[in-house]
């Protein structure tokens, strides 16, 4: 099979994706104005984004091992079209009478549960159905595709919620499941399906997914860098509407949220044309250690301008760190275990983002009570702290022999 041809089923299945992500944004941010409204805690939102991150995590190792030994783009299927449940629970608590905050904790989590399943799948059926010279494009459509949710959703959930509730911002992100599934199914009739022949014992899968995963020691190196710029990073992205939210409203925050991540959309674009040829381990290093800068710039400011100056650039340095990353990882791992390695490396590589949703919002509430300057304040002191963190996490990558060597390999693994 000609997998060049294979493209253009790569890309009905992305624009799947990226309506997914701009039905899961406008959700993501009308829940959250939602409980800030509500609570004017940033520790409340923290909660809500980390049960709706926490099953992610936690069921990636095995949703990766499914991946390995079923048919992917079923389970592809079945995480999205299983997600709305959660989000149809919300909705019928609201019309029932408004939904308190474990209704939406709970609808959060099982939604959360099942779209666990689509992540290892989704990264597993692009190395199926590609060639190794199409995945840097690829990888750049697929951060334009994540970018979704940060450049569409909120401008437009900012617009409806001046018109209505976050109802229908719900009503559309339920509808935008059948659309996702009907992509996904049609590739799967067209591409086949790639399941494994012998299906081994579930645990043997996962060990010998982490056997994969140590057996070039700069794939570990890099994963356990990643977890720590995860960290940093998931202070920014929980504390960010907390601290817009603090002194201007929601159709403001949609409009700043949308701005911001348009850098994605200018980064996107350029890799989903040009890709990155070489030198990703340098660029890597470089894109991070920018992206704590403008981190760190971005919390220094009460004004909305220089805000979205900063959060442009933050989110334009991030698809070229994302695609340096998954180039360097993908090219190092055998095509027939893609599923069960990409699960342990997210397992791994985001605990990071657990203790920042679990600990960030709590430190933004109790430095804005001690500054006695509020909320906002406290979450842009966090912010300021991650982002030079961030910057000196990523000097680090430049040193570890084994990580460049992931990039200069010649045994590296052709691709089938």
């Amino acid at each position: 099979m000609n997998k060049k041809s294979n493209f253009g089923k790569f890309i009905l299945l992305w624009a799947g994706e990226l309506i997914s992500s701009v039905g899961s944004g406008l959700t993501a941010f009308g829940l959250g104005v939602y409980i800030f409204q509500r609570t004017g805690s940033a520790s409340c939102m923290a909660l809500v984004t980390l049960l709706g991150f926490l099953p992610a995590l936690l069921l990636s190792v095995p949703a990766g091992v499914l991946a390995d030994r079923y048919d992917r783009r079923l389970l592809m299927m079945i995480g999205d079209g299983c997600s709305a449940l959660g989000i149809v629970y919300i909705l019928i608590c609201m019309q029932n009478g408004g939904a308190g905050f474990i209704s939406i904790c709970t609808g959060v989590f099982v939604s959360a549960v099942f779209s666990a399943l689509l992540e290892p799948s989704f990264r597993a059926t692009i190395t199926d159905i590609l060639t190794r010279e199409e995945y840097s494009r690829a990888n750049g459509l697929v951060s334009l595709a994540g970018s979704a949710r940060y450049l569409f959703s909120p401008v437009i959930a900012g617009f409806l919620l001046t018109v209505s509730d976050i109802r229908l911002l719900l009503i559309i992100d339920i509808s935008t499941f059948a659309l996702t599934v009907i992509s996904a199914a049609i590739v799967r009739r067209d591409v086949g399906t790639k399941a494994a022949e012998n299906k081994e014992p579930f645990i043997k899968s996962i060990k010998e997914g982490w056997n994969i995963l140590c057996k070039k020691k700069g794939v570990p190196v890099l994963v356990a860098i990643s977890s720590g710029i995860t960290l940093f990073m998931g202070a920014f992205q929980i504390l960010a509407e907390p601290m817009i939210l603090s002194f201007a409203d929601a159709k403001t925050l949609g409009v700043a949220e949308t701005v911001c991540a348009c850098g994605m959309l200018f980064s996107g674009l350029i890799l989903g044309i040009r890709g990155i040829k070489k030198d990703h381990v340098r660029m890597l290093s470089l894109a991070l250690f920018c992206a704590g800068l403008f981190m760190f710039g971005f919390g220094l400011f009460e004004k909305i301008i220089p805000i979205c100056i900063f959060g442009f650039l933050f989110f334009a340095a991030l698809p070229f760190a994302n695609n340096c990353l998954d180039y360097l990882t993908r090219t190092n791992i055998p095509a027939d275990v893609q599923g069960r390695v990409w699960g342990m490396i997210g397992f791994l590589s985001q605990t990071g983002y657990v203790i920042a949703y679990a600990l960030s919002g709590t430190a933004a509430d109790a430095l804005g009570r001690a500054g006695e300057r509020g909320v906002g304040r406290g979450a842009a002191m966090v912010i300021i702290v991650a982002g030079i963190c961030l910057a000196l996490t990523a000097t680090l990558i430049l040193f570890p022999k084994s990580i460049r060597e992931l990039e200069t390999d010649p045994d590296k693994e052709e691709r089938k």
